[in-house]
């Protein structure tokens, strides 16, 4: 199997744990501050991903040698996460998950500046169509509009941002580290707020705290992996994987049906994706040497 596909597959496991996530996480929000739900949600990961670790090599995979590296990433996660929360809270679950989807084209642009990648016309024509997609599910200034679209696309923003860190350094650090990291500073950060939002969980949320925490490490591990596989902007369009997973979750727990629009904006969207890594795949077989 290539190291392309691996890390599409890589990418599309962990988008199916980020939705199982996101489902707990908006069942939880209904009760709990986004700021409760991301303290409880690292709480429980990290000591599973220290676990993890000691028995893959032993407890030297946390080491690094770049902390303000892993000190950024965590905080652009603690900005993915509460933004992302936030918003699983205000909309309904496919169009938080659709909104998101300006993530890999925010990966695709910022590739140039951070990752010296050349984007060529094709992708770079495709990111900018799929921002119209976006528009088109956000609706800026139409009577659907929320204030919550608008945090979920800084949610995406943030993403990208932990996406191509993973890709810039994710080769030179170990794996178990690059995911202990970024959820050690998001413990740390909402638990210095907890004090000001707390909510004493019902018993059946502890469950629900347990089943976020255990689905966000497998996200966080398939991820890191995908895009160490996998360049980023052929791995990044199989996040709209997710769109299936939360149609599907959104109708059997709330009963939620996104309108036209919005299946309209995830086409332009996944369109754009899909030519983007048409034209990843075409330049990478171009670049292999013949016989």
């Amino acid at each position: 199997m290539s190291p392309s596909l691996q890390g599409i597959l890589w990418m599309c496991a962990g988008v199916f744990c980020l939705s199982v996530g996101d489902a707990i996480s908006k069942w939880l929000g209904e009760v709990h501050s986004p700021i409760q739900i991301i303290f409880f949600r690292t709480l429980i990961s990290l000591p599973l991903i220290a676990l993890i670790a000691h028995f893959n090599g032993g407890l030297r995979k946390l080491t690094t040698r770049r902390p303000g590296v892993h000190l950024v990433r965590g905080l652009l996660a603690t900005g993915t996460m509460l933004c992302f929360v936030f918003g699983l809270v205000l909309l309904p679950l496919a169009e938080t998950t659709a909104i998101a989807f300006a993530a890999p084209l925010f990966v695709t642009l910022l590739s140039v500046p951070l990752l010296g990648e050349k984007v060529a016309r094709l992708p770079l024509v495709a990111a900018i169509v799929g921002f119209l997609g976006v528009l088109v599910v956000v609706r800026p200034g139409g009577a659907g509009f929320q204030l919550g679209a608008l945090v979920v696309v800084a949610a995406a923003m943030f993403y990208a941002l932990v996406m191509i860190t993973a890709r810039r350094y994710g080769v030179r650090e170990y794996l178990w580290a690059m995911v202990f990291y970024v959820t050690l500073v998001p413990l740390l950060v909402t638990a210095a707020m907890l004090p000001w939002v707390w909510q004493t969980p019902w018993p059946a949320h502890w469950w629900g705290f347990i089943g976020a925490g255990i689905f966000g490490i497998g996200a966080m591990a398939c991820l890191t992996l995908a895009f160490r596989h996998a360049p980023a902007a052929l791995a990044a369009p199989f996040d709209y994987t997710g769109m299936l997973w939360a149609v599907l979750l959104g109708w059997w727990f709330w009963g939620e049906m996104p309108d036209l629009w919005v299946y309209i904006g995830t086409a332009i969207i996944i369109g754009s994706g899909l030519a983007i890594a048409y034209h990843e795949r075409r330049t990478t077989l171009k670049r292999r040497p013949t016989a």
